[in-house]
């Protein structure tokens, strides 16, 4: 079985339908697993955080593809190694 990556994908910008249709087959496309989702929307201001497994191979062809997605839909897209974003957000 390959080694996978947990990541962080977050998501912000004006809601639009589909964001997460989207985001989520760009996902599958690359052999990502949805692990956890939360999402909501305020004042028409979409924001969306994903935790899923990424094939430890794919993971920059994944990021790529989510920072050209997010430019298409003029949205902000990034995704992380799960461990970056923790030790960022450590009190």
């Amino acid at each position: 079985m390959e080694n996978e990556i947990k990541a962080v994908v977050t998501v912000l910008g004006q809601d639009a339908v589909g964001i997460i249709a989207h985001v989520s087959a760009v996902l599958a496309d690359n052999g990502a697993n949805i692990r956890d989702i939360a999402q909501t929307v305020l004042s028409g201001m979409f924001n969306m955080m994903m935790i899923v497994d990424v094939p430890e191979q794919a993971f920059g062809t994944l990021d790529d593809a989510l920072e050209q997605l997010g430019v298409e839909l003029g949205l902000q897209i990034r995704m992380q190694r799960s461990e970056i974003f923790d030790a960022m957000h450590r009190i």
